[in-house]
């Protein structure tokens, strides 16, 4: 339900759709950065599919986090499944060569069919887990499940917060300058709302301010300890 505030066209979310929530959502969070996650099932089946609900967690220890939603009839997704079944998995990094792929990888295939086949991407070794690497991708960060904590219930929109450790990354030299990633040469995509893509875009830098005491007013109330 959309409410005229003013400037603002606001959204009660309590009385909208789960279809209304989501475009509304993803519209409005953006860019957001594709996790690739490759898994594999007990039988090593793999698996490959994009969540665009992802990000970094944690330094120490070292965690990635990404959301993987219910199917449209509520049941789990291959890779979740897989995730609880053996508790690891690969994210791969998103980018403009392979972006077709990765979109392709998307689609609701039936269980047990490996999409690095379907969509004509190369399975590469993993050196800390089972699930193989995406050798197209330029960055690979090895994950041992931490944590899965469920949100909400099991019916379209619901999801799992996937939290995963990384345990090493692997990185190609073609997107490293000085030992550096470069952003120019890594040419990462994201997702916006509706079928938009975002790719290129200008890199700006910002350093963070260092706050010195005399930076700081000097009537402001003291620190209660």
């Amino acid at each position: 339900m959309a409410l005229n505030e003013g400037p603002f066209h606001s959204h009660d979310f309590t009385k909208l759709s789960v279809r209304d929530a989501y475009r509304i959502l993803v519209a409005s969070i953006v860019p957001r950065p594709i996790a690739f996650v490759s898994t594999v099932d007990e039988n090593g089946v793999t698996n490959l599919a994009p969540f665009s609900f992802f990000n970094g967690v944690s330094s120490n220890p070292t965690c990635i986090v990404f959301s993987c939603s219910r199917m449209p009839d509520g049941s789990k997704k291959d890779t979740l499944r897989n995730i609880e079944a053996t508790g690891e998995f690969v994210v791969n990094t998103s980018e403009e060569a392979i972006a077709e792929e990765v979109n392709a990888a998307s689609a609701a295939y039936p269980h047990g069919v490996s999409e690095f086949a379907i969509v004509g991407l190369t399975p590469l070794a993993s050196t800390w887990v089972r699930p193989p690497r995406v050798a197209e991708s330029a960055i690979h960060m090895e994950c041992r499940l931490e944590k899965i904590v469920e949100i909400g219930e099991d019916s379209p929109g619901g999801s799992s917060l996937i939290i995963g450790r990384v345990l090493g990354m692997h990185v190609a030299d073609r997107v490293l300058a000085e030992g550096e990633i470069r952003y120019e040469k890594l040419k990462p995509v994201a997702r916006l709302g509706r079928d938009e893509w975002l790719r290129g875009g200008e890199v700006f830098r910002l350093r963070r301010p260092q706050i010195a005491a005399h930076d700081l007013p000097a009537d402001r109330p003291s620190e209660k300890k």
